[in-house]
């Protein structure tokens, strides 16, 4: 079974910037996508980014773009998320994902999905 291991949550000022990072175990058909959800409290999980090997990137919507950047890297199978220009309401726990296809991934439903443990990302005003 692949793990996803998350770096990089903490406490920042509203205004700043994180950069989460989330490391697949080993490389397998099952990371071929990999992505970031995000669930506040009392809030259902919400979709942020998925990127695959192949460079192809999904959101859910062009709104999101100005503060999210998604990057990654393929030989060590890491995929680096950075969210801009923070708001007391991104504060929440951000989950990485890994799946087969980007589709897969976006889903947040899908058994094929793995999970990494989350990590908090609290947002000062």
């Amino acid at each position: 079974q692949v793990q996803l291991v998350e770096s990089g949550g903490g406490l920042v000022q509203a205004g700043g910037s994180l950069k989460l990072s989330c490391t697949a175990s080993r490389r397998t058909s099952s990371t071929y996508a990999m992505g970031w959800f995000r669930q506040a409290p009392g809030k259902e999980r919400e979709f942020l980014v998925a990127k695959n090997r192949s460079g192809g990137t999904t959101f859910p919507s062009d709104s999101v773009k100005d503060r999210f950047t998604i990057s990654r890297d393929n030989d060590k199978d890491t995929i680096y998320f950075q969210i801009n220009s923070l708001k007391p309401e991104d504060t929440a726990v951000y989950y990485c994902a890994a799946g087969p296809t980007l589709g897969t991934v976006k889903s947040g439903w899908s058994h094929e999905i793995v999970w990494g443990q989350g990590t908090q990302v609290t947002v000062s005003s």
